[in-house]
């Protein structure tokens, strides 16, 4: 099936494939940002923040010179801010260890932060043109309905199997076009609900069209009910300034800006300024609301309440911060603190 399959593919894709920025890009470092801001991520969505990226950061050395509140700020509204900051991490690494050249040795490319499985292989077939195996969420379901595995796709033997597929199905010398090839299957044709499995290149190799179970591929495990948290958020403005706090550098929105605010169980109006001393050490008094804020992650869902406050007494830390109200698109935000941030200006 194997030269049938690339066959097939290859030649749809040289007619359909879709026109990317990063796309025969002469440098693997663009290969290298694309693949980590397209993580979870969609591609209309990454689009805007690749150009923009590669204007204000266009090597790896000018990464990894860049502040990281900057690196932050070019990546607000991406989410999922640790592969910002792994990015950034990583290019201070090729910059100083291997000459602000991203390395072809596998083992050195998996030994970056933020560089995985998955994008190791997309690196070296895309970028270097080896002929390595890749597996994103695209890849996955097409090669789960292709040859109608039933494990899990989310589950260690699932991983093994289609892994497995993915190799055994390589064309040689042509892997970074293959690989992009099942991308854009995955993504125009082999679509997650209604597959448009008569325009599919691939329909008369595909065992789950075969058996009819296309839309029962790939299996996955039930998700667990998503957790909702409620939070109210101190908005402290004096004389032009607003007093902003830093996440720590660790977890999640790591090292961005956020009003401070406080989980609450029931009363955010009457909880907050009691749990905001006796957490933080910051005493206010509570005015007018401005209006709930929600916003769901990927594991769980916020429901975040803002209030005006009048600051009492402001504890000495290195996390607070004053901030001119016209400076306050300078620091980069979480979604939630954003929504905030405009309704105050």
């Amino acid at each position: 099936m194997t030269n049938r399959l690339a066959t097939k593919l290859l030649s749809w894709y040289h007619t359909h494939k879709r026109i990317l920025p990063w796309r025969d890009h002469p440098d693997p470092y663009a290969v290298w940002v694309s693949e980590i801001m397209l993580q979870q991520t969609r591609v209309d969505t990454v689009i805007p923040y690749f150009e923009k990226w590669m204007k204000l950061f266009p090597t790896i050395r000018a990464l990894a010179s860049a502040k990281e509140q900057d690196v932050l700020n070019a990546w607000e509204g991406l989410g999922y801010y640790s592969r910002a900051r792994n990015l950034h991490k990583a290019a201070q690494i090729v910059a100083e260890k291997f000459n602000g050249e991203l390395p072809r040795n596998l083992d050195d490319l998996r030994s970056l932060p933020g560089i995985g499985r998955y994008t190791v292989g997309a690196i070296a077939s895309m970028a270097f043109g080896m002929d390595e195996p890749t597996l994103d969420g695209n890849l996955r379901r097409v090669f789960a309905r292709l040859f109608d595995v039933s494990e899990f796709a989310d589950s260690p033997a699932g991983e093994k199997i289609l892994w497995e597929l993915a190799a055994q199905n390589l064309p040689k010398g042509q892997a970074g076009d293959y690989s992009q090839a099942l991308m854009d299957l995955g993504a125009t044709i082999c679509l997650p609900k209604n597959p448009r499995c008569l325009l599919c290149p691939l329909m008369e190799l595909c065992k789950a069209r075969e058996n009819g179970t296309q839309e029962l591929r790939p299996v996955l495990k039930p998700k667990k009910g998503t957790p909702q948290y409620i939070h109210a958020a101190a908005v402290i403005v004096k004389r032009g300034r607003v007093l902003l706090s830093q996440r720590p550098a660790d977890g999640l929105l790591g090292g961005m800006w956020e009003f401070p605010n406080v989980r609450v169980d029931e009363d955010p109006a009457r909880e907050l300024t009691k749990v905001l001393r006796t957490t933080t050490n910051l005493r206010v008094k509570r005015g007018e609301a401005l209006g709930l804020v929600e916003h769901a992650y990927s594991h769980f869902k916020v429901i975040v309440h803002p209030f005006f406050c009048e600051a009492i007494s402001i504890p000495k830390s290195k996390n607070l911060k004053w901030i001119k109200l016209g400076e306050l698109e300078d620091y980069p935000m979480g979604k939630v603190d954003r929504q905030i941030a405009r309704k105050i200006k």
